[in-house]
């Protein structure tokens, strides 16, 4: 046995840990797979499995979908399906097996069923009403090797965030030039380039639904889709937050459009006769204290949580990117620089009225990539 020999894989827990070169790659091969669920999951993290045996694999499963069989299970039948014998072999899986009975069984039983020996696991499940896998397995007589793997911890790391949260996960996610801005003036011209408009179409398939401030929608009137449209179990929804006006009704955001549910607007109670219109193109939330006379947004994104959407992408605009950030809502930071100076009287700031000096610095950048000729900065938040 080794004692967390590879540190960017198997973080000590002052349990000994034994995941060879071999492991590794299985344990990535569940990453992918698990991917494949994103955005169809909800309420349920994305998993992805592997049944091997030496370095060959048996059997491979991911989870499709809430009230589909669990990665573990569907892994374990296709390796039947395949006629081949999971006895004696190894279960690779991204997610800590659950242990409990819900929409499925426990996949801890049907692990122990198949009579895997051994299970190597990329991270632990956070929610205490499906953790302790791990502990059952061993209690079973199943080896259990946990590597704590950074890698398969993002992959659930929305889940895991708005699991513990009244309100959604939420990602922000701002392009801006070098100087700060947004815009040389009010305007909807493009500032990054193809790649990263490319990494956001993406960002938008990975969560359950797209934000935008109502003076993003008055100046850019966008649609805010997916192209090209991507199959999806759930529906998109677009949203809207409206401090105390509404938008007009004829906007793009509005239309339908297949595959997107009915658009939402946030808005806040003071104002219902002032939003009613609203209604024949949208579903509005009414939110706040009813003498509130501007949105609550943390209010806001509560309602959201309670219609289940878990995971929200924040697209702005400055001013409501500035009271996410004010508020500490943001789970994490997409920070999207282009090589442009676009400072002049027009232009447009990247935060508006944001006193964030108190929120910068729990930001821990943990990505940082090239777009095509922009720079991507990527960190978690941390919630209190």
């Amino acid at each position: 046995m080794e004692r967390c020999r590879d540190r960017g894989l198997a973080r000590c827990r002052g349990e000994a840990v034994s995941i060879d070169a071999v492991d590794r790659v299985f344990l990535r091969r569940t990453y992918e797979l698990a991917e494949r669920g994103r955005g169809n999951t909800v309420p349920n993290p994305c998993v992805g499995a592997v049944v091997a045996r030496a370095d060959f694999t048996l059997g491979e499963g991911f989870h499709h979908a809430r009230g589909s069989p669990h990665a573990e299970v569907e892994a374990l039948e296709a390796t039947r399906n395949a006629g081949r014998d999971a006895h004696g072999a190894t279960l690779y899986v991204s997610l800590e097996p659950c242990s409990h009975d819900g929409l499925t069984p426990a996949c801890t039983r049907a692990i122990r069923d198949a009579g895997i020996a051994r299970v190597v696991i990329g991270a632990r499940d956070r929610n205490p009403v499906a953790a302790g896998g791990a502990e059952r397995l061993r209690d079973g007589g199943v080896t259990v090797e946990v590597a704590d793997d950074p890698a398969a911890e993002a992959i659930v790391e929305d889940f895991a965030s708005a699991f513990a949260s009244p309100r959604p996960y939420l990602t922000l996610k701002m392009a801006v030039s070098l100087d700060g801005f947004v815009a040389a003036q009010p305007s909807s011209t493009w500032l990054s380039g193809e790649r990263a408009r490319d990494f956001v179409r993406d960002l938008r398939i990975a969560h359950d639904a797209v934000l935008v401030g109502a003076r993003t929608v008055r100046i850019d009137n966008p649609q805010l889709t997916v192209r090209p449209p991507r199959a999806r179990r759930r529906p998109y929804r677009r949203i809207v937050a409206c401090a105390s006006k509404p938008v007009p009704a004829e906007a793009r955001v509005f239309e339908p459009v297949e595959g997107y549910a009915r658009t939402l607007v946030l808005a806040p109670q003071l104002y219902r006769e002032r939003f009613a219109p609203l209604e024949s193109v949208a579903d509005v939330i009414y939110v706040g204290d009813i003498e509130a006379t501007r949105l609550d947004i943390e209010a806001a994104l509560e309602a959201l949580k309670a219609r289940e959407i878990f995971s929200v992408l924040c697209e702005g605009g400055p001013i409501l990117a500035g009271a996410l950030l004010e508020r500490r809502l943001v789970d994490r930071l997409h920070w999207i620089v282009a090589p442009q100076l676009l400072a002049n009287k027009d232009a447009v700031p990247a935060l508006a009225r944001a006193s964030v000096a108190g929120a910068l610095p729990e930001f821990r950048f943990d990505r940082v990539e090239r777009l095509g000729d922009d720079l991507l900065l990527s960190a978690p938040f941390a919630r209190e």
